[in-house]
């Protein structure tokens, strides 16, 4: 049968079971748009779809949450721990607010998924552990109150690796393992690999993940997004299952460095529940949007840290890096090749530390009396986890138990001597060969195949801003071995975020190698 025989109210419900957004026929000029699509949106194109009318947000949460039906447990993909059921009836009053009100809040009606480390008011929430099955916080992390506030929906929480201690694998005692949407046979990375499949697939238009030394950037990089690590002290930890606050971010994940930094702008600032947060005083400029120039490389310097870039690269990887430094020259800036960090293998040495006992201990006695388990050592009583974290579990525990943490010398990036000794040599470097930022591969190696923990090398994420505390966003890079993707990591300096905006969108702007996984596109069946 051809389309033109087709009656019209069939066609358009046809349409909208594909897209769930289309423009209504109200004149012949509207009759020409093209059906709103929520593949790859942006949070500017949705805003403009309901302003526009080819969309309300009632039926862009319904198309999501009906991508998330057809494709997440059907392929395996085991992106998805739980919906929120309130998420249509919240999408309903954000319409009714906009038909009144005739404006759109900053994120009105943006669909985020939340890894599940985040606290969310009355919507379970369990770090990915069966031990905390069925708890629902009584109320939101500080991230996830502020993305409401601006109008965001959460959609869905996303599976993580289990207490977020793998940036290798996303597994969980709650809901398995998470596979890479681009290819179905191989990891998505850790820890926040849910989100990061998620988002990518088109689950949800943004993500929230957390990032210990690894875990918002290693999981963008495997999944082709954008992933900002800011500055410690830049956004609040408050509400977030810690796995070492000492080191812990929580930050977005997204398709482009735009949506990235509309999440950031409405999370940056100062929480009198998270201390560290007062070091962003007189940090946080009145809009980050300001700095997204797509002529902001012109001119601008930056270091190549073959220090990292060189450390047994796979060819694949090492030739997506050379033309990425090509693309960056093309693009206008100058390229130093290379710059070297002063005593950079023993600065590097030492500096993490076993803080998991303390930190979790005190997360979960802060959620009062309806948590169903209060202590590491209730969670290892309990029997209820993934096996492959039991070392880890015991391991902390072990060397936890004898320590007084109140007396310990393990302090954040602005007190502790060594983190400080680190930073101030990688500034410095950045300082002596005049570059606003330092690039390297986000990993020297492709996604490792599901199974092969073997296979897992090449991780370049945990070495430097974790320690320093200083801002390193991931951008993607091209596409490796069976449309495996990869990434490029920006290393700024210390609540330096504007540069790095700037930097990564002009980067992005000018190479655009986002695309969707092709088993998750409607467009390629």
């Amino acid at each position: 049968m051809r389309a033109k025989h087709i009656p019209l109210t069939l066609f358009l419900l046809f349409t909208l079971l594909i897209s769930g957004c289309v423009q209504q026929p109200s004149s012949t000029a509207a009759k020409k748009k093209k059906p709103f699509d929520v593949e790859e949106a942006t949070i500017a194109e949705i805003h403009q779809a309901l302003q526009e009318g080819a969309c309300s947000c009632e039926k862009l949460v319904t198309t999501y949450l009906n991508r998330i039906k057809s494709y997440d447990k059907p392929t395996k993909l085991n992106a998805i721990i739980v919906t929120n059921p309130e998420a249509l009836s919240i999408a309903r009053q954000l319409d009714q607010e906009y038909a009144q009100t005739g404006k759109l809040r900053n994120l009105h009606c943006i669909p985020v998924v939340v890894k599940d480390n985040y606290n969310t008011k009355g919507l379970q929430t369990t770090a990915g552990s069966l031990a905390m099955k069925g708890f629902a916080p009584s109320s939101d992390a500080y991230q996830v109150k502020a993305l409401k506030e601006a109008g965001a929906i959460v959609l869905a929480k996303s599976n993580m690796a289990e207490w977020a201690f793998s940036p290798m694998v996303t597994i969980s005692s709650i809901a398995g393992e998470t596979l890479n949407p681009y290819n179905l046979a191989h990891v998505p990375a850790g820890s926040s690999g849910g989100t990061a499949a998620a988002v990518a697939a088109n689950f949800g238009t943004v993500g929230l993940g957390t990032d210990t030394g690894n875990s918002v950037r290693g999981p963008s990089a495997h999944n082709a997004l954008v992933g900002f690590r800011t500055t410690l002290g830049l956004t609040s930890r408050s509400g977030i299952a810690p796995l070492y606050l000492r080191n812990d971010v929580g930050g977005p994940m997204a398709r482009t460095v735009e949506d990235a930094t509309k999440v950031l702008e409405a999370t940056a600032g100062y929480d009198p529940a998270d201390p560290l947060t007062a070091q962003s005083r007189g940090h946080v400029p009145d809009t980050y949007t300001q700095y997204l120039k797509r002529d902001g490389l012109k001119g601008a310097r930056i270091g190549v840290l073959r220090t990292l870039s060189e450390k047994d690269p796979d060819p694949q990887v090492k030739a997506l890096f050379e033309q990425a430094i090509a693309d960056l020259r093309r693009l206008g800036a100058v390229v130093v090749d290379s710059v070297e960090v002063a005593d950079f293998d023993n600065l590097r040495q030492n500096q993490w530390c076993s803080v998991f006992r303390h930190d979790i201990n005190q997360y979960l006695f802060a959620l009062g009396d309806s948590v169903p388990v209060t202590s590491l050592e209730e969670i290892i009583a309990s029997g209820k986890y993934a096996p492959y974290i039991e070392e880890n579990l015991k391991h902390h525990m072990a060397q936890e138990q004898h320590e007084d943490m109140t007396t310990h010398t393990c302090g954040d990036a602005y007190s502790d001597p060594r983190r400080i000794a680190f930073r101030e040599a990688v500034e410095a470097a950045m300082d002596a060969n005049k570059v606003e930022a330092l690039i390297y591969p986000t990993w020297n190696n492709p996604p490792a195949r599901v199974g092969d923990l073997k296979g897992y090398k090449g991780d370049n994420s945990q070495i430097i801003a974790p320690h320093t505390g200083q801002p390193a966003f991931t951008v993607p890079m091209g596409y490796t071995y069976d449309n495996l993707p990869a990434g490029l990591q920006f290393l700024g300096r210390i609540f330096d975020e504007p540069t790095l905006i700037r930097l990564t969108y002009a980067y992005e702007q000018g190479t655009k190698h986002r695309k969707p996984p092709v088993r998750f596109s409607s467009k390629n069946r």
